[in-house]
């Protein structure tokens, strides 16, 4: 029987050079085929969506593999069966940065995003990096409009709740920690990842990769896991 591949929450740098020691792992061992969506980028324009294909296709072609863009768009796409054939036989999935809710409110019971859980759940990996990260728990708050309400998240990992970019995030957002422990809930785990660096593995245990730190955020502080470092959260397997 088949087990779930790993998964990757990524801070920042998706399809960056410095990033494709990660992204090199998780393919190992599995298919080379590295499929794309940069749905959580569509409000920022075309020319931004296809700025990340670009990105993405020169990593993948830099890892030696074959890229497969899924130009997932909107919620007609996203229901596409179409578009959900893309995923088979992926080795890695990979949502990109953008918008988080605009990702989840796209994909969220949409036959593209059950072929991502299936994939998954069969072995290939599945990484989120900064919207991608976020959308992939149950809780996806506006960063940069902290009176917008909270947008339903694609719930995979309902017991994390996931700061991307937080080394630069939290540093000029004064109260973003609040805002993420509030209410507080000690069945899910608080977690910041700084730019270029991902935690790695998952549903439950994750290792830190790349060249910052990931953090575990309380109401009593702040405990930094530098690279290498492991992470544990008490969920039941999605």
């Amino acid at each position: 029987m088949a087990l779930p591949g790993p998964l990757a929450l990524v801070g920042s740098g998706e399809y960056l050079p410095q990033m494709a020691g990660i992204e090199n792992g998780l393919l190992a061992g599995r298919p080379p085929r590295y499929v794309q969506l940069a749905t959580a980028a569509v409000p920022d324009g075309p020319a931004v969506v296809e700025r990340w294909h670009n990105l993405g296709i020169a990593q993948a072609e830099r890892l030696g593999v074959q890229p497969i863009v899924v130009p997932v768009n909107d919620r007609t796409d996203a229901n596409d069966p179409a578009m959900a054939d893309q995923i088979a036989g992926a080795g890695l999935v990979y949502l990109s940065g953008g918008d988080p809710g605009y990702l989840a409110d796209t994909l969220r019971d949409s036959v593209v995003w059950k072929a991502i859980v299936a994939a998954w759940r069969t072995g290939s990996a599945l990484a989120g990096c900064s919207a991608g990260a976020m959308a992939l728990t149950s809780w996806v708050p506006d960063i940069r409009s902290p009176t917008k309400e909270a947008t339903v998240g694609l719930g995979l990992l309902p017991h994390l709740r996931v700061i991307p970019h937080f080394d630069a995030f939290a540093a000029r957002v004064a109260d973003l920690v609040d805002r993420f422990l509030e209410p507080y809930d000690p069945a899910v785990t608080v977690i910041g990842v700084d730019e270029e660096t991902a935690l790695v593995g998952g549903p439950q245990v994750w290792t830190v990769q790349g060249r910052q730190s990931a953090w575990r955020l309380t109401p009593d502080g702040r405990e930094r896991l530098a690279a290498g470092m492991t992470l544990t959260t008490t969920a039941d397997a999605p």
